[in-house]
């Protein structure tokens, strides 16, 4: 044998490589582009405006680890993602097991209402619920006749309640991707180990934990890793909601970043300051990947075993 690849074969790959052309040059014009442009200007002292580059090195660097504001929106951003997380994935789960063995009519309606605000804007999300949440909206009327909050309490102006309410909004909201996510899991088990456990006299509970639990740790890994990235790149949602407020108490990098590049709240937009700042939070972040992707791989291989 001579380790020829036949024709075909390295027909076949064209074809595949041809097909992921597209994809790799989207890619890299709109991902990999902007992250080496952003390495190129966090070594300047540049607007973005103009042609006034001033080299500085490392500087920006500097400025940003010293700087209390960006550790405070890093701390935010990060328990932004410790709180949402586990509540979308446990909430989805149950709504996805609910969905899966109910009526097949009523679900499909109740898939709808619960995708629904997945695919309503963000912005418009946050406009809307902002005045809910207000001192005179609904929610706090609602809540204070029966005595569960003090009568025109702004949930979304209150420091110590602010980033607690954005958690709950965003979980509304994005809690249908894992329920989505945890239905495909749950429809690719085999429905004859369940009839094969309930002639044995297992019940519900010992069929999920025997059954679909182990079944389903390999996605639902997955389904973590995905509502990490998620609910880091928080934006949207905070900016209608709070802008950060109040205090900076629902100040998340995004919204650091945003404020340095392009807002006229901090002066003359500082793109070389934001772009470090962006490669700091994106460095930290990799970091943390690396680790849960190790710790997701293991749980996979342990079911494996």
């Amino acid at each position: 044998m001579t380790g020829k690849i036949p024709k075909r074969h390295r027909r076949e790959a064209a074809w595949c490589y041809a097909f992921m052309l597209p994809a790799i040059v989207l890619f890299l014009l709109f991902q990999g582009w902007p992250i080496v442009a952003s390495a190129y200007y966090s070594l300047f002292d540049w607007s973005g405006i103009g042609e006034n580059f001033k080299y500085v090195g490392l500087e920006n660097y500097l400025g940003v680890l010293k700087d209390s504001y960006f550790w405070s929106a890093l701390k935010n951003n990060y328990y932004f993602t410790v709180c949402v997380v586990p509540l979308q994935m446990i909430i989805g789960l149950i709504f996805a097991v609910v969905l899966n063995e109910g009526n097949d009519r009523l679900c499909n309606a109740y898939r709808t209402v619960y995708f629904l605000p997945v695919v309503t804007t963000a912005a418009v999300i946050g406009i809307i619920l902002s005045f809910l949440f207000s001192f005179d909206g609904p929610v706090t009327y609602l809540l204070s006749s029966l005595g569960l909050c003090d009568p025109g309490h702004g949930w979304l102006a209150d420091a110590s309640t602010a980033m607690n309410t954005v958690v709950v909004i965003y979980v509304w909201k994005n809690v249908g991707v894992s329920m989505v996510y945890w239905l495909a899991g749950l429809q690719s088990i085999s429905r004859d180990l369940y009839e094969a456990a309930k002639i044995d006299g297992c019940g519900s509970f010992k069929r999920f934990r025997y059954i679909t639990a182990p079944l389903l740790l390999p996605i639902g890994a997955v389904i973590f890793l995905l509502n990490i990235i998620s609910s880091l790149k928080l934006f949207d949602l905070v900016k209608t909601l709070t802008d950060g407020g109040p205090f900076f108490k629902t100040d998340v990098i995004a919204l650091y970043i945003y404020r340095y590049a392009f807002s006229s709240t901090m002066g003359v937009p500082r793109l070389g300051y934001a772009s470090s700042a962006a490669m700091v939070f994106g460095a930290i972040t990799i970091v943390i990947a690396l680790i849960v992707s190790g710790a997701a791989g293991a749980v996979k291989k342990l079911t494996q075993v």
